[in-house]
């Protein structure tokens, strides 16, 4: 029996050790391979499928994300994942080029690729919308309510006759926006009689947590004639109202026009009061300048998201507990508002004065112009962009380059080659610039280096980008091409043959 004793404990501490892995590997997360598959996704309504690769960035960061949107959906929408390293056909099956790739499969069946955020939060908003009806049925007060409080908005149709042609263009509507709004739509007629509707209406309802003095907690659709086409831009035009609280989610749909953002510690959860103590003060100086029929969107926004952005401002997260105002324009051009955020509402109608009469400097983040540019490859920054890149009496070859990328300095020789071989040439300015230090401006998109573009002259709001061979034969040869002016070459100095000596 003494030797039994150790026996036991080896024993008991696997056990453990085993009942720990087995916790630590739980996951919400089903996994599927090449032998289950067809047979496992039809048992399913509707499931989201990551196809993934183990070694994959983008998989990695994704992945602490999807478990807790699997979690949160279960019993609600299945997440599940296929490792296309080991299971090739599945993959090859769906198309999968590249990692991750989300599908969502409808009773078995591919409906189409996952598009949504892939924040765990973006996730489950999106799939609550994508189960059950594409609009409730609503039949008394007490259930309009309850749907109307929701902390997104509400979009609701009330109609006398559920057999008419503006129901189901309502319901057109709903089935084909279910994953961008929440529709609800009811035929009883205490309903429409407490919302003042004689045959039909659709209602846009706003969160309880936004609704406020300076616009009414509810939008009515105007038009006479019912299409779903109608009814989404209707949704489009108002869903956002005065001032919205931009998220990752509805980012995207914000920044398609100017806009401007104040960034504070907005929490609707944990501190309801102080997030409308600011937001009202933005929307009523808002108000005044739409009413005046002036052109800029309005947002607030948490700022604990968006330090990186507010630093592309030059502004500090840390600076104020007041609003961080920025303008963002369609264009590219940042502006940040510098005064401290009033509650009065008057920093921020000066900021505006300002911005719309044209007398608002554009924030530009650039490195110091250098005292010394007469090198072969002048030296481009945000600052002087203007007087080298857009000289229109200039053509300009650009290299946008990083410090750290090896592509970058293999060229830097060369490129400098080609600086030196045309450093003569009156009409031709070889140039480089650090995007990681400076802002660039539009139209030039920068989305890995080195890129490089052709500025012509006369032209400088229609760049090319170069795309051909990066050697210095290369470069004069696409210059002799694209240069308004031969390019003025350097001549090779010529080498001295050696005399003969006879000895």
């Amino acid at each position: 029996t003494s030797r039994a004793h150790p026996l036991r404990a080896t024993m008991l501490a696997l056990m453990l050790l085993a009942a720990l892995a087995g916790f630590t590997q739980a996951s919400d997360v089903l996994e599927f391979t090449d032998n289950d598959f067809e047979s496992k996704i039809g048992d399913h309504e509707i499931i989201l499928v990551e196809f993934f690769a183990p070694w994959c960035g983008h998989c990695k960061r994704l992945a602490p994300e999807y478990e807790t949107a699997a979690t949160s959906l279960k019993g609600i929408v299945p997440l599940a994942k296929v490792d296309c390293t080991a299971n090739s056909d599945t993959c090859s099956k769906y198309g999968v080029s590249g990692y991750p790739t989300l599908k969502v499969f409808r009773d078995g069946e591919e409906s189409g690729s996952y598009d949504g955020p892939r924040t765990s939060d973006g996730i489950v908003a999106y799939f609550k919308k994508q189960v059950g009806p594409a609009s409730v049925m609503l039949t008394d007060e007490e259930q309009l309510q309850r749907f109307i409080s929701n902390e997104d908005a509400s979009v609701v149709g009330f109609f006398a006759d559920d057999k008419s042609t503006e129901q189901a263009e309502f319901l057109k509507a709903a089935s084909a926006l279910r994953d961008q709004y929440r529709f609800a739509h009811t035929n009883a007629e205490a309903l429409l009689q407490s919302q003042k509707i004689q045959a039909e209406g659709i209602v846009l309802f706003r969160p309880p947590q936004l609704r406020s003095k300076f616009e009414d907690s509810s939008v009515r659709y105007a038009e006479d004639k019912y299409s779903s086409s109608k009814i989404k831009k209707f949704l489009q035009d108002n869903i956002f109202g005065i001032c919205p609280v931009m998220t990752e989610e509805n980012k995207d749909q914000l920044s398609s026009k100017d806009l401007l953002v104040a960034y504070f510690d907005l929490d609707y959860k944990l501190n309801p009061k102080g997030s409308n103590y600011w937001r009202n003060r933005v929307m009523k100086v808002a108000k005044t300048f739409l009413d005046e029929g002036r052109k800029l969107s309005f947002a607030v926004a948490n700022k604990s998201p968006y330090g990186g952005v507010l630093e592309e401002f030059g502004l500090s997260p840390q600076s104020s507990d007041a609003p961080l105002v920025t303008i963002r324009t369609t264009k590219g051009q940042k502006y940040a508002m510098t005064e401290t955020f009033s509650p009065d509402g008057k920093a921020l109608e000066g900021f505006l004065h300002s911005y719309f009469a044209g007398t608002l400097k554009p924030y530009l983040k650039s490195e110091p112009v250098p005292e010394d540019n007469d090198g072969p490859v002048k030296v481009v920054v945000a600052e002087n962009f203007d007087s080298i890149v857009n000289d229109d009496s200039k053509d300009v070859l650009i290299e946008f380059y990083a410090p750290w990328c090896g592509h970058c300095k293999n060229l830097e020789p060369k490129y400098k080659e080609l600086g030196e071989k045309l450093a003569n040439d009156p009409n031709i300015v070889i140039a480089k610039m650090d995007p990681t230090a400076n802002d660039v401006p539009a139209p030039y998109e920068v989305r890995g280096f080195p890129t490089i573009y052709f500025s012509p002259a006369g032209q400088k709001m229609n760049p090319k980008k170069y795309e051909g061979g990066r050697e210095v034969s290369d470069f004069l040869s696409y210059l002799k091409k694209e240069a308004a002016n031969t390019p003025v070459v350097a001549e090779e100095p010529k080498k001295k043959k050696k005399k003969n000596i006879e000895l």
